[in-house]
């Protein structure tokens, strides 16, 4: 079934990013770990590792646009695939400096410059990141002349400019312009007291502490891969990962507890709940029985309870009593972070992005890895220093070499 491939967070301070470059074009194979295109950030020209597979049905926004984390950059899916459906409600794509290029025959007309400066009074069309460099040396972006696209103003203009005015021009400071702020009041819904209130009572209340880890994750992308191939629904990352963990809580048992006050109850089940943002808040939508279930199964029942959440029609038997949270925010590029457990769980797992690393073995030979990053937050009064650091050890060594039978 084709999908939209969205603009994801690449640096944490990115709201929006640039298509600097197609590395795959319309038609091309894409596999699950593929470098697609590689989009400037306010960082960085960085690249963009697709996690799904199939064909590039769509590019939806050409080289030169601009997107919001979030907005869709093209479409996925099988051949021939009718994605009328997913481009009805498309925007018109936004070049850098929020136009369309021009026509063919129109640019045919129009000599090659090495570099031209915006006219009088138009636009200046430039990137996120050329911007950002010019803000920080207290440059004038107008001031300086582009050499992309229709006089684009890109990074290497403003190096060029400073290497040729080391000292800066000497303007003026210029104000910050932009919407202005408005002082808002939004009163507390229910359900956003009551996160506050469990999670509040969870982090004063449970003693926390923070084990991480890193895992190689080419295998289990391999694995991945397998699995999906001829299926028009994709299976989630997020279903391997839970299973993955329901088969490591198995292994250690002291982890898949609760404490009462009066007792520690080790769970003769594990249920697997997995965060999900809502506009409103956050949920933890809870797959029962993960460790008598594939990932197959697992993942069906999942994508049932996420769109049951993402419309509102979740029961308290959905969301609540796991033993065992998950939560991932690899999509929006967070390489690492600590998450507040949740009650009445003795431990919350933290998955972030996954990276390409250079990677050393014993006797110093590099080699490239896909690796992710795992923190898990443990409530010492259940879960001992030596107890964490085994079940993480069960854990990176279940992801490096999945074993295809847990489908």
């Amino acid at each position: 079934m084709a999908e939209k491939i969205p603009m994801t967070a690449l640096s944490p301070t990115m709201e929006n990013g640039l298509i600097a470059k197609w590395r795959k074009h319309e038609g091309d194979a894409v596999a699950s770990g593929d470098v697609i295109c590689e989009v400037e950030t306010d960082k960085a020209t960085m690249e963009y590792t697709c996690m799904q597979e199939g064909i590039l049905l769509k590019i939806v926004l050409p080289e030169g646009s601009e997107a919001a984390v979030g907005d869709t950059i093209a479409i996925l899916g099988a051949a021939g695939e009718d994605i009328s459906g997913l481009l009805k409600d498309q925007k018109p794509a936004k070049t850098g400096a929020q136009s369309q290029p021009k026509p063919e025959t129109e640019q045919k007309e129009s000599p090659k410059v090495e570099a031209s400066q915006p006219a009088p009074g138009e636009h200046v069309r430039s990137s996120p990141l050329a911007r950002k460099l010019a803000e920080q040396h207290g440059l004038r972006i107008e001031d300086i002349p582009g050499s992309g696209p229709n006089g684009r103003i890109v990074e290497k203009d403003v190096e060029a400019y400073l290497a040729k005015h080391p000292a800066g021009p000497q303007v003026a400071p210029t104000a910050i312009t932009g919407a202005p702020l408005k002082e808002e009041r939004i009163p507390i819904n229910p359900k956003r007291r009551t996160i506050a209130k469990r999670l509040s009572e969870s982090k004063f209340t449970s003693p926390h502490y923070y084990l991480k880890i890193s895992a190689a994750v080419d295998q289990l992308f391999a694995a991945r891969q397998r699995i999906n191939a001829g299926r028009k629904t994709k299976v989630s990352i997020n279903a391997f990962f839970m299973k993955l963990v329901a088969e490591c809580l198995r292994r250690n048992p002291k982890v898949n507890a609760t404490w009462t006050n009066d007792e520690i109850i080790r769970h003769g089940r594990i249920d697997m709940a997995l965060a999900v943002a809502q506009e409103d808040g956050l949920i933890t939508p809870v797959v029962r029985n993960c460790e008598s279930k594939g990932i197959l199964a697992i993942d069906e029942e999942l994508q049932g309870l996420i769109d049951k959440a993402r419309t509102g029609r979740l029961q308290p038997e959905d969301y609540t009593n796991s033993t065992f949270t998950i939560t991932n925010l690899g999509m929006f590029g967070i390489e690492e972070f600590t998450a507040i457990i949740n009650p009445p769980n003795s431990a919350i797992l933290a998955i972030g992005a996954a990276i390409k690393e250079q990677v050393f073995d014993a006797a110093g030979i590099g080699a490239l890895q896909t690796r992710v990053r795992l923190t898990m937050s443990c409530d010492h009064r259940i879960v001992d220093g030596a107890v964490g650091a085994a079940f993480l050890r069960d854990l990176k060594a279940l992801i490096e070499y999945p074993i295809d039978g847990w489908y």
